[in-house]
């Protein structure tokens, strides 16, 4: 039987022996009170009104108005009347007091009125003694039943006192010191508990662990030796560098790649403080340090080596190795593996691309140019008139050109950017200077769609370190955007505002707003809202991003669905 059904055999029955005794006492106290209750309402109420039917009789002698009590005690009783033979004599004490109103004087009938009032005592304490010995025998009855339900409970729980902590703290001793045993490596340790119970499949349980245990620790010791070789040649053999720290930032093992990258001899490596080594090796400085930098892609920034007679490109990913220690549940901190990935083929794929588009871009520059040229030719009166027609493709000419530069000179801001040819001209420059600057720049697009372009600007703003024409250019951008996604007839407000150690620049518009999925990743590259208009390349915020970094500051969005969209960026004050 298992122990979980013993338990509730067990106290199930101790349960409905204490409630069965609860109910024989709560019956027997129930009878005891009606019995009590019973002298109290019937014969002691009766024995009070004889009494003073008694006194009013004796006191009649010299009072009248006792017969007055007399007549009420008399009616009182008469609505009392519970015993037998008590209401004979009841009637006869109310017919004789009638008689005895038309003459008070007649001792006769007082003598038999007391004789009958005696006689009246005498029935209710018989009744009374009746009702004392029936209460005596409820009583007894009551202590029989009590003592036996008693009896049977406390046999109950002393069988369940004696048995029970026995039967279930005896195993887990047992178990205890087995598991002590197993502890100890003597793995030979076994439990024998008879029964098909929990225990019974515990100890089932123990004895297959105790042999698994055994049987790996008769295991031949040369073949968890060839795994560790096995597994220090496959970290040997990787091309690309690895190297594990301890807890301690101490190195335990680095490979050919990672031994031939750091400049470092095998035994100046293996076994030493990896802290104690950045110290003169500026490589482990940057292999160990807790943070690293990201670049504009919210990517870990790449890692430039000499290694292999060129400059590598490694991008760093440490990987915490955690256990949970046998026996416990917490997870325990026990070292890194540091993994540097080549990435110099991308790089130079990269700086490739970088190239193309700067050249393709720089001589597209001069064709555009020349076509915008010409365009302005063709409108001025020397050349001839045009007609509608013409007019409208000129038109078509201009504004596919207008996008065309723009686009080439996006392509090559991004190409300096990429290249990190970025040639800034930080000096103090007005906040209000930039402000007018691209809001003048904005003016043709704002008249056309009729939007009212509201500017706040603190008063006595400070100046800033920037540069002012790629702060400019950044508003511009912010603006262009705003006017694109504005509703006709809508409104754009730029605040210019002192922000404490900083100037913040923002332009807010009443577009649809940005969805919540999208604003991590506004300032990436060639990125756009889906749904939104294609008309960009998807680089003037990635730009706008670099130029502001570059410079110093943060940038950054604001956006709700329904709710516009807030650009802003920060510049630190001159």
């Amino acid at each position: 039987m298992k122990i979980k059904t013993k338990l509730r055999l067990g106290l199930g029955l101790l349960f409905l022996m204490i409630l069965a005794l609860s109910l024989i006492a709560a019956r027997y106290v129930y009878v005891l009170k009606e019995d009590t209750e019973n002298i109290l309402q019937d014969n002691y109420k009766t024995l009070d009104y004889t009494r003073n039917m008694l006194l009013a009789v004796d006191d009649a002698k010299v009072d009248p108005k006792a017969w007055k009590v007399f007549e009420q005690n008399l009616e009182n009783q008469l609505k009392n009347v519970t015993e037998p033979g008590e209401g004979e004599i009841t009637q006869k004490i109310a017919a004789r007091f009638k008689s005895l109103k038309i003459n008070t004087n007649d001792e006769a009938l007082q003598v038999a009125i007391r004789r009958d009032l005696a006689e009246l005592t005498r029935i209710n304490m018989q009744a009374i003694l009746a009702k004392s010995d029936k209460a005596l025998l409820t009583v007894q009855s009551a202590f029989l039943w009590i003592a036996v339900a008693g009896t049977i409970c406390f046999v109950i729980a002393l069988t369940l006192l004696v048995n029970l902590p026995g039967n279930i703290g005896n195993p887990i001793r047992e178990l205890t010191e087995s598991i002590r045993a197993i502890a100890a490596k003597n793995y030979s340790e076994r439990l024998h508990f008879a029964g098909n119970d929990e225990f019974g499949e515990l100890a089932s349980s123990f004895n297959t662990m105790a042999e698994k245990l055994e049987e790996y620790d008769n295991s031949n010791l040369s073949q968890i030796l060839v795994e560790k070789k096995r597994i220090e040649a496959l970290i040997s053999n990787m091309h690309e560098p690895v190297i594990g720290l301890d807890e301690n930032k101490n190195v335990l093992f680095a490979n050919e790649e990672a031994v031939k990258i750091s400049g470092l001899a095998v035994s100046d490596l293996l076994g030493k403080s990896a802290t104690e080594l950045a110290v003169q090796n500026d490589l482990i400085r940057v292999l160990i340090e807790e943070n690293q930098k990201l670049n504009g892609q919210n990517h870990p920034a790449s890692l430039k080596i000499y290694a292999d007679n060129k400059e590598s490109y490694f991008e760093k990913e440490v990987v915490d190795i955690t256990i949970v220690p046998t026996g416990e549940r917490v997870k325990k901190f026990i070292g890194q593996v540091i993994l540097l990935k080549n990435i110099t083929p991308f790089k130079e794929l990269d700086f490739a691309k970088t190239n193309f588009i700067a050249t393709v871009s720089h001589e597209l520059k001069t064709p555009i140019s020349s076509i915008k040229m010409s365009l302005q030719l063709l409108e001025t009166q020397q050349t001839g008139t045009l007609n509608d027609d013409q007019q409208q493709l000129v038109s078509s000419i201009r504004e596919d050109s207008d996008r065309l530069l723009k686009i080439t000179g996006e392509l090559l801001s991004m190409s300096q950017v990429e290249t990190g040819n970025i040639q800034l001209n930080i000096q103090q420059s007005s906040p209000y200077a930039i402000l007018n600057y691209a809001a003048d720049a904005v003016k043709n697009p704002v008249d056309q769609k009729h939007i009212e372009l509201v500017i706040q600007a603190d008063e006595l703003l400070p100046d800033v370190k920037a540069d002012m024409e790629k702060t400019a250019w950044v508003l511009i951008n912010f603006l262009t955007n705003a006017v694109r996604y504005s509703q006709e007839e809508g409104k754009i407000h730029i605040r210019v505002a002192d922000a404490g150690n900083s100037i913040q620049f923002s332009v807010r518009d009443d577009g649809k707003g940005i969805d919540s999925r999208y604003r991590t990743r506004i300032f990436d590259r060639y990125f756009q809202v889906p749904g939104s208009s294609k008309t960009g390349t998807g680089l003037g915020l990635a730009i706008s991003k670099e130029f502001i970094e570059a410079q110093g500051g943060n940038i950054g969005v604001t956006s709700e669905i329904g709710m516009g969209s807030t650009f802003y960026f920060e510049l630190a004050k001159a």
